[in-house]
């Protein structure tokens, strides 16, 4: 997998396990400002479609990640 995966595979997991603990429907719901962390996610994808940054790519680079196939 490379960095880009691993990017979208992270935001998914943590998009899913913050609604999972912010929607009071939910069997695990903790509180509702579990949905701040969703949208904290939502915007940093947001602007990683436009400028390309993201800190958790720099952490998966150093780690050895590698970029492309």
């Amino acid at each position: 997998m490379t960095v880009n995966d691993y990017i979208h595979v992270f935001a998914g997991a943590f998009i899913l396990l913050s609604l999972a603990l912010g929607v009071e429907a939910s069997p695990v719901f903790l509180s509702k400002y579990w949905l701040w962390f969703t949208a904290f996610v939502g915007a940093n994808l947001f602007q990683y479609g436009f400028s390309g940054f993201c800190p958790l790519g720099l952490v998966l680079k150093k780690f050895g990640v590698p970029e492309s196939r």
